[in-house]
């Protein structure tokens, strides 16, 4: 399939992505000539291909003009989160060793507070360098993005993947799931919320560009405004957390019915756990059209589901399509259907997290096998389950306890719009849980009410010992519920006896 030059000759003119909140609008052919001056200014100055670049930038066109220009000069691109504390970009500048930072001029603020010693320059500074660069650019290998995990369990990882070889250049990475399981085609509409930063915004919206659609990107989730692109661009496709379908189900009635939505036809979702009732809402509203994915940016396997599966299968994250799933004991025995276990991920690829060797031999089994570190388990039909992470069980009192189990019984109540549970500490148990909740717009908090919900669908050891009703739970901008941060909130607190 043609890439980006190709499609830029193809359909020179046609939208390959959309600013809507700028109203900016860059065509294929302008896409492919800005991203060729980046390519031929990276190698007058002297980059030599694998050596990497990072962007401080939130969704604007110079994100796309800057990656797709690194990458063909040979680069490794590091897209830094603006919501980042300085000491994390800077233990991400060091660690990937990026040998220049491009940041925008309104996050001048976080960029003056990293190493000094780290070379940088705006984004305005790059176009006037770009723009004198001439000459023809050389055949070189095709970098990548170097992506960092979310770092929802500490510092973030890196992933750092091999060059593609120049000849493969036109060869697409995506496989025919895109095809298949999405229907991305170049008559694609995609609508992307989220920010060009994480990895899943990332990779659909430059993998509708390489299909020859057209992507329509927001610099932040607004719920109505997105209903309004919907219409506007008639979209085909889009991408959400579960966080942003609870926003948009909090919508009033006449918002909601407002807006054409009859060409969306591909609704995906991922990063998080969906609440059963909140993906049913949104089945009831949209259609059959919510596709989600389980899969890490360490690329190691991938379960899809659709929409109708999953209405047979409430809960479940599909089967594999990539890969094969075992679930294993602690001791790396198999489990067998309906026990829950560590996922792990057979015949997928190979990688390992930068720097960190140990947390790469911590990823893989003696099989070879790779995992997230994230537990579940699979049906007789081969479906799988997501749970918990392994760091956050609650102990108490010898029996482990998985959060996600009570956050599924709390998010069942009409009250609830947001629910998070941690372990606090307890003399008698060690742990207890303690459910975060962020109530539901036009609902009055009742603790009480909530906790007897709680007794009706949990045994006694996981029925949480209190409730805290919060505005807002402390979550990434692609949905990951930060529950370190959470824990870090309560430390100290006693519940109730």
């Amino acid at each position: 399939m043609p890439l980006l030059g190709q499609w830029a000759a193809r359909q020179p003119e046609k939208p390959a992505a959309i600013f809507a909140d700028s109203g900016e609008i860059i065509s294929f052919a302008s896409l492919d000539a800005v991203a060729h001056q980046a390519a031929l200014w990276f190698v007058a100055e002297g980059y030599a291909p694998g050596e990497g670049i990072a962007l401080l930038l939130e969704n604007e066109p110079d994100f796309l003009a800057l990656s797709y220009g690194a990458k063909r000069a040979g680069l490794m691109v590091t897209p830094l989160s603006i919501h980042l504390r300085p000491h994390e970009v800077a233990y991400v500048l060091e660690d990937s060793g990026a040998r220049l930072l491009i940041y925008a001029p309104r996050l001048e603020a976080l960029a003056a507070q990293l190493p000094a010693t780290m070379p940088r320059m705006t984004t305005e500074a790059a176009r006037r360098a770009m723009a004198s660069a001439a000459g023809t650019l050389p055949e070189r290998p095709i970098g990548r993005e170097f992506l960092y995990s979310s770092g929802t369990t500490g510092l973030p990882k890196g992933i750092r993947r091999p060059l593609i070889a120049h000849e493969n250049r036109f060869n697409p990475e995506f496989d025919m799931s895109w095809k298949g399981f999405y229907g991305f085609d170049d008559n694609t509409v995609y609508l992307s919320p989220a920010p060009l930063y994480h990895a899943a915004p990332n990779r659909y919206v430059q993998r509708t560009i390489e299909h020859g659609g057209t992507a329509v990107i927001t610099r932040k989730f607004l719920a109505e405004q997105c209903l309004g692109l919907i219409e506007a661009h008639r979209v085909t496709h889009s991408q959400w957390v579960p966080t942003m379908f609870v926003r948009l189900l909090a919508l009033p009635a006449e918002a909601r019915a407002a807006h054409d939505l009859s060409s969306h036809r591909c609704a995906i979702h991922a990063a998080a756990p969906c609440p059963i009732p909140v993906k049913r809402a949104m089945i009831d509203w949209w259609g059959p059209i919510l596709r989600e994915y389980y899969a890490g940016s360490e690329g190691i396997g991938t379960c899809f589901i659709d929409s109708a599966a999953w209405l047979q299968k409430p809960g479940s994250v599909g089967r594999p399509a990539y890969g094969r799933v075992h679930i294993l004991d602690d001791a790396g025995g198999p489990l067998p259907p309906g026990e829950l276990g560590r996922i792990w991920f057979e015949g997928g690829a190979r990688f390992a997290y930068h720097n960190a060797p140990e947390k790469t031999a911590e990823a893989y089994n003696q099989q070879g096998w790779a995992t997230l570190h994230d537990l579940g388990h699979l049906d007789d039909d081969g479906f799988l389950f997501l749970s918990d992470r392994r760091a956050d069980l609650i102990l108490s009192g010898g029996v482990n306890i998985y959060p996600a189990e009570i956050e599924t019984a709390l998010a069942e109540h009409p009250m609830v719009a947001d629910v998070g549970v941690i372990g606090v500490a307890d003399a008698d148990f060690g742990e207890r849980p303690w459910a975060v909740v962020v109530p539901r717009p036009g609902h009055s908090p009742d603790a009480q009410a909530l906790l007897a919900h709680a007794k009706a669908r949990l045994a006694g050891p996981k029925q949480p010992r209190g409730v805290e009703f919060v505005d807002e739970l402390p979550r990434s901008e692609a949905g990951k519920l930060l529950r370190r941060m959470l824990k870090e909130r309560y430390r100290g607190l006693t519940p109730p006896g």
